[in-house]
């Protein structure tokens, strides 16, 4: 098991390098800078709370009558997973999901929330993912990358979103940018707490403790299936990908903010 750990990180490792090392983080410098960074990283935070769903909705019960689904320790794993993201402790002691704590961060520096505020609203009025996205005038590379989340759910294979949700999401954040966010956090007091205080939660639940349960999960799943672990690892990647494309779209819009010299 720990070989086909490996084989996924050989496969993944030349993605995960350029997503770390990604000239996004050397553009981020001020403020507005930010701004335009959660525009679209919000999106990786929204999605990630479906394919999580997804996740649980395939290794527990979630329908009425209750009848037992899978192995417990299984059971065990999503449900810790869901607890944390779905409800987890904001800055002032108050429940919040980590979308929603993403959201308030957004407010609180003046980032614009109204391409995901129409989203949902979209949906709650009952319009597929696509056409919402479509609707909402979500940019491209954003699009591209929800849409691909949900191609992923819509396979219904629990072992390729197990290798999406652990291998494309964690970590994907390099120590520059926390180190930047808490700078910037200095500088401008009272902008950025909040999303500081995500970035910290960040690091402390999902990049260790999740990261664990995720990978502990993955291999239940893919058991001794040889074609398991190949799905997984080539979904790792184009997740991967996925990524990649999502900050190439930050990147566009800051660098494209800087040319017009707007402040």
């Amino acid at each position: 098991m720990d070989t086909a750990f490996e084989k996924i990180r050989a496969a993944t490792g030349p993605y995960r390098r350029q997503i770390l090392e990604h000239p996004l983080y050397m553009n981020i410098n001020e403020p507005a800078d930010i701004k335009l960074f959660m525009q679209f990283h919000v999106f990786a935070v929204w999605d990630f709370m479906s394919l999580l769903k997804a996740l649980q909705n395939h290794l527990t019960c979630t329908r009425v009558p209750w009848v037992p689904v899978g192995d417990a320790d299984t059971r065990f794993l999503i449900n810790e997973i869901v607890v944390g993201e779905e409800s987890d402790v904001d800055e002032n002691g108050e429940r919040r999901s980590h979308f929603e704590m993403y959201l308030r961060a957004m407010e609180q520096c003046g980032a614009d929330t109204s391409q995901m505020q129409q989203l949902i609203g979209f949906l709650q009025s009952g319009s597929g993912v696509a056409s919402a996205l479509k609707m909402a005038g979500v940019a491209p590379e954003a699009e591209t990358f929800v849409n691909f989340t949900f191609g992923a759910i819509a396979q219904d294979k629990a072992h390729i979103l197990a290798a999406v949700f652990t291998f494309g999401r964690e970590d994907l954040i390099p120590g520059m940018f926390y180190a930047l966010v808490n700078e910037l956090n200095q500088r401008f007091p009272g902008m950025l707490s909040a999303f500081k205080y995500y970035l910290d939660r960040h690091i402390e639940v999902d990049g260790d403790h999740h990261s664990h349960l995720a990978l502990e999960m993955t291999a239940r799943l893919c058991g001794n299936d040889p074609l398991k672990w190949q799905e997984a690892s080539a979904m790792a990647v184009e997740s991967l990908k996925a990524r990649l494309t999502l900050w190439d779209g930050a990147l566009r819009a800051i660098c494209a903010h800087k040319t017009a010299g707007v402040h």
